[in-house]
């Protein structure tokens, strides 16, 4: 099944952003899968899933550090998401759903406000369809599933940007990519692909050192090209 981004965006979603988040909201707009990564989802193939990056009200993201014990993506920082279901309407409520299950959040407080185009993993044939949210009522998250989530994080955006946390990931595997080393966190892969293609679009990046490649130390094999 493949979802529009215009059929689960409220048209007056956008009236309710902060101004430093009208950025994200025109990336959005104007952003192609080709920006974001070199995979793009094969027609008709792939199990559909979405992530929510979600803002909140003191510029963070939400992100979570998947369980070590989960067989795929095992132990990586991710936004939450995951598959979708037969009972989610659209790519919105299964990511609201998903971020609801793995960090207690509540769906009620978040107004989604675009979405980005789908993407591809290939290791895992998932095709993603990324959720953006504005935390309009934050609500206290945890570990709510220790089966899916080990941890819990809220990243400042100005933590994501700054120069000393970016870096480029070497992967065994061949894979090299961007990433991110905040809050004790290695971020790489898939997520960290989107969330360098954000800030670049947004206009909030400022120049760091490609030169600076932090290798991979474990088994996890993921690969989204930038």
């Amino acid at each position: 099944m493949e979802w529009s981004r215009e059929g689960w965006v409220d048209a007056d979603a956008r009236r309710e952003l902060p101004p430093w988040l009208e950025p994200v909201a025109a990336t959005a707009e104007r952003i192609t899968a080709t920006d974001l990564t070199r995979f793009i989802p094969p027609h008709g193939e792939g199990r559909h899933s979405a992530v929510l990056a979600l803002f909140g009200p003191d510029r963070d993201l939400l992100l979570i550090q998947r369980s070590s014990t989960l067989r795929s993506h095992a132990g990586q920082p991710a936004l939450p998401g995951g598959a979708l279901d037969p009972g989610d309407a659209d790519a919105s409520a299964a990511a609201l759903r998903e971020a609801q299950e793995e960090t207690g959040l509540d769906p009620a407080g978040v107004v989604v406000f675009g979405g980005l185009p789908d993407l591809w993993v290939p290791v895992t044939n998932y095709v993603v369809t990324p959720v953006l949210g504005w935390w309009r009522e934050p609500s206290p998250v945890f570990v709510n599933d220790p089966g899916e989530v080990s941890s819990v994080h809220r990243v400042p955006i100005d933590d994501l940007v700054n120069p000393a946390n970016r870096c480029r990931v070497y992967h065994p595997s061949g894979f090299v990519g961007p990433g991110f080393t905040v809050q004790g966190l290695l971020v790489w892969g898939f997520t960290a692909g989107l969330i360098s293609g954000l800030l670049d679009g947004a206009g909030w990046s400022v120049p760091w050192d490609h030169s600076r490649v932090v290798p991979f130390d474990g088994d996890l094999v993921e690969d989204l090209g930038s």
